[in-house]
């Protein structure tokens, strides 16, 4: 103990200069820039951010709108970090992602959970080279054999949620409800009938661990649910791995395609034969291991986003009944659930109102708010400012989808409509896909699924969700949702629920 007490004036005086030098170092990368004088040691402003993310992205909205800079930065475990408001800013950092500007991590300690080697980390040639093999997985084709396995996946899933006794009495929390319903809908369509039985249930039970580490610490250490999510994370791609070698199999038989990793193995197969023949080696990214990992990409990017958008669809629509009235008129002049029919492609695209509104909850609320980056090099991002590499930066999607637009603030669908098509004059500031050459695949996949669950939602049932206090506040699950989960409270609004085997 004394010992100790001896030694106490020294360990302060370190502390106290380790900490005056990394305050030093925030405030020489601040320099002008709108943000925190102060940070806490270290840890900086991550405690704030851990306990109320709306509240800390608010603010650093705030800050950057009270200059004319656009951006804003703070601190946050170790690493100084640039919030982007600006449409044009972030537009800059979508066009630079390249090895000596901007690395695309999509997470900011995505890294350590996906591994270094996944679509979103790829740049250059070799990213064009992977976007060439996937574009066979989102033709018209491909998209009109998922549309089926959508609805047949939605369909049983809203069966359950009006089977429970206390669906028209009780208000329930769409959330998790939801949540089920896509990463079914994802399995399904993704790997159709090589996942299935007990390896199901574990990718779910494995889902759910990544589901909770995403919004934890980077604490990897034994017990902490970062370590479970990153160990959860290897066992998926492990997983879709053995469906993409399943896959292979069946393809080299010339079978049809029933769910997107058959389309593309069809590609992939045909590459790896024509490598054979001519004596070379096989392909990159044709391996089956490398397939499941970007097929998790297409999950992670799929899943919670989807989820954040149907419990936004649901919330609005409700505060909004002009719009419903108007969605339930257009799919009841072209789809009836008692048809015991499914919607054709066909007439998906002739749902042009239901589109619009499916596209205008996207930008209202859209799902994933920033894209984090990180700055590979020293990066002039203003004349008068350049972002410091090692940086974390985070272009906001969401502050763009309410710049531009005509009364961005209000929910308003016919702005996609053909008479306004603010989709096209505001296309720069629609930015709930991304931009730049890591924009989305899947974008009209994702579209798809919306109009598919609002149509049949609204179709199958009348629904009022029950209001309290901050209802409609935004709450971070990694992606936004309602804070109260969207409950809701529904009853049948047909003679009878679509009977379709």
């Amino acid at each position: 103990m004394e010992t100790f007490l001896s030694l106490a004036p020294y360990i302060f005086s370190i502390l106290t200069i380790f900490f005056f030098f990394q305050q030093i170092n925030y405030l020489k990368k601040k320099r002008f820039a709108p943000g925190p004088n102060f940070v806490f040691p270290f840890i900086g402003n991550a405690i704030s951010l851990v306990r109320n993310p709306t509240s800390f992205w608010d603010l650093q909205s705030a800050m950057a709108k009270s200059t004319d800079a656009g951006f804003s930065v703070n601190y946050i475990i170790g690493k100084f970090i640039v919030f982007i408001r600006s449409t044009e800013l972030s537009h800059k950092i979508f066009a630079n992602v390249r090895p000596d500007a901007f690395h695309l991590v999509g997470h900011p300690f995505g890294k350590k959970l996906f591994g270094e080697h996944n679509l979103i980390y790829m740049m250059g040639q070799e990213h064009k080279d992977l976007r060439r093999r996937i574009a066979p997985n989102f033709t018209p084709k491909a998209l009109s054999t998922y549309t089926e396995l959508q609805q047949y996946t939605i369909l049983k899933h809203l069966k359950s949620w009006i089977d429970s006794p206390d669906s028209s009495t009780k208000p329930f929390p769409l959330r998790l409800l939801c949540r089920d319903m896509n990463l079914e809908t994802s399995q399904n369509v993704f790997v159709g009938p090589y996942l299935s039985g007990e390896s199901r249930k574990q990718f779910e039970v494995d889902y759910n661990f990544f589901n909770v580490g995403l919004m934890k610490l980077p604490i990897d250490l034994p017990g902490f649910a970062f370590r479970n999510a990153r160990l959860a994370v290897s066992r998926l791609v492990k997983t879709l791995g053995v469906c993409a070698e399943d896959s292979k199999t069946k393809m080299k038989l010339g079978e049809e395609p029933t769910c997107l990793v058959d389309f593309w193995m069809q590609d992939t197969i045909r590459e790896i034969e024509a490598a054979i023949e001519a004596g070379e080696k096989q392909p990159p990214h044709t391996s089956s291991i490398e397939i499941g990992g970007h097929l998790f990409d297409f999950l992670f990017a799929s899943q919670d986003a989807s989820t954040s958008s149907l419990l936004w669809a649901v919330a609005l629509l409700d505060s909004h009944p002009d719009v419903l009235s108007k969605v339930r008129s257009e799919v009841a002049g072209i789809w009836s659930p008692e048809s015991d029919k499914l919607i054709t492609s066909e007439q998906l695209r002739e749902m042009r109102y239901t589109e619009a509104v499916a596209r205008e909850v996207i930008r209202y609320r859209a799902p994933a708010t920033m894209v984090p980056h990180i700055a590979g090099e020293d990066f002039p991002l203003t004349e008068d400012y350049t972002i410091p590499k090692g940086t974390i930066v985070f272009p906001s999607v969401y502050e763009s989808s309410f710049q531009g637009f005509t009364e961005p603030d209000q929910f308003d669908p016919d702005r996609f409509m053909e008479d306004r098509q603010e989709d096209r004059i505001y296309k720069r500031n629609y930015m709930a896909f991304g931009a730049g050459p890591h924009q989305c695949v899947g974008q009209r996949y994702a579209i798809n699924h919306l109009v598919l669950f609002i149509a049949m939602f609204t179709s199958l049932f009348d629904f009022k969700r029950e209001r309290s206090d901050g209802c409609d506040e935004i709450s971070y699950v990694p992606t936004i949702c309602p804070r109260d989960d969207c409950k809701v409270v529904m009853s049948l609004r047909c003679r009878r629920f679509p009977c379709l085997s």
